[in-house]
């Protein structure tokens, strides 16, 4: 997608061939800065410390950080330290599971010599194949807002909610969640969406509302409770969300607060869509309340608040009694029951596991 009209993914290898730059999420919507990755170890504090997130992103970074790591040493032994250290970044999103996964067994068969070029050629192959799964659903999502707009006889616009970002910054390009807005705003649709601010770390507030943004997408940003309310006054008319990991069975795990629009959602018959694209599906898995690994965060992302004073500084504040304790589960799972579709690269399906290995045989 394009920042002040150049086209940026956000993940990309600079012109020497070897080093990993990225966007650092961490200081927009007040800063555009990218950060050089010269080793694994700055691909795996680039995933824990969020200077890169969203599932698929994390997994694009996973495996250039095997690429880096491949780079430096590519025996079989630090490969294999390589694939632990960034495993261990984050639990949540499968998508790095699924990426290391593909880096390891593709090299492990080629002698220490070829593994270099080979690692780096398969991250920018995940990479491509993020975008080309991306747009995808974005088409397959704007078939579903075209419908909705059609039933507006008044030609008025539709009302999308999202949570957290699932946009472009979520992955390599164009988006998951927010895929299907971009798509429809370039069909001449008229959009408007209704950004959660996605508290504690404010995803939407800082990521999403600074993608539309640029994008001149209409948007109004709100408090994370108050999304229950506008569907009651029929202001929502249909919510896309992301996945961080999806259940053979169609149970949804994504970013803490989710659950509670799909409830608000079932009980004012708003269409609760979720964008999955398929490595983020665990096949395995099947009863995400019981099964998911569920990451617990620093309470400091709670209690605490960055943000940009009137004098231009980037300052984080404490916005809670020094001695209050804080809890942070970062993701909820909502099960498959208040989810009216899963949007994947091959098309809309029930979220089930008899409708989701219609679309994907090979995993029956």
């Amino acid at each position: 997608m394009k920042v002040n009209g150049q086209h940026y993914r956000t993940i990309w290898v600079a012109q020497n061939d070897r080093t990993v730059q990225i966007i650092d999420q961490t200081l927009l919507p007040h800063r555009f800065e990218t950060v050089d990755l010269n080793t694994m170890e700055d691909a795996a504090t680039a995933i824990s410390d969020m200077l890169v997130r969203g599932a698929p992103l994390i997994g694009a970074t996973g495996a250039y950080g095997y690429a880096l790591a491949a780079h430096a040493d590519p025996s079989d032994d630090n490969l294999a330290s390589a694939y632990d250290t960034m495993l261990a970044t984050r639990p949540t999103a499968v998508n790095l599971c699924w990426a290391l996964d593909k880096m390891r067994t593709h090299l492990a068969d080629l002698a220490p010599a070829d593994r270099t070029a080979a690692a780096y050629a398969l991250a920018a192959d995940i990479c491509d194949e993020d975008v080309r799964m991306c747009e995808a659903m974005g088409d397959h999502g704007l078939e579903l807002i075209k419908e909705i707009a059609a039933g507006k006889p008044d030609g008025s616009e539709v009302n999308i909610l999202t949570h957290c970002n699932a946009g472009w910054l979520a992955t390599v390009d164009w988006g998951t969640a927010i895929a299907p807005i971009y798509k429809a705003h370039e069909a001449g649709i008229k959009v408007h969406v209704w950004v959660d601010e996605t508290r504690p770390r404010n995803q939407g507030a800082s990521l999403t509302a600074w993608e539309l943004a640029n994008h001149g997408i209409p948007h109004t940003l709100i408090v994370d409770n108050a999304g229950g309310h506008l569907m009651q006054q029929g202001m929502v008319d249909m919510i896309f969300t992301g996945t961080d990991r999806t259940t053979g069975s169609g149970d949804v795990c994504n970013k803490i607060g989710t659950y509670l629009k799909a409830l608000a959602a079932y009980d004012n018959d708003v269409p609760f869509y979720v964008c999955a694209p398929s490595p983020s599906i665990d096949w395995a898995m099947d009863d995400g309340l019981t099964e998911m690994p569920i990451e617990v965060r620093s309470s400091r992302e709670v209690t605490h608040l960055t943000g940009i004073t009137e004098d231009g500084k980037i300052e984080t504040i404490l916005i809670a009694p020094p001695e209050t304790r804080a809890r942070n589960d970062a993701f909820d799972v909502t099960p498959r029951e208040y989810i009216t579709g899963l949007v994947t690269e091959r098309g809309v399906s029930e979220a089930n596991r008899e409708a989701l290995t219609e679309l994907f045989p090979e995993h029956k």
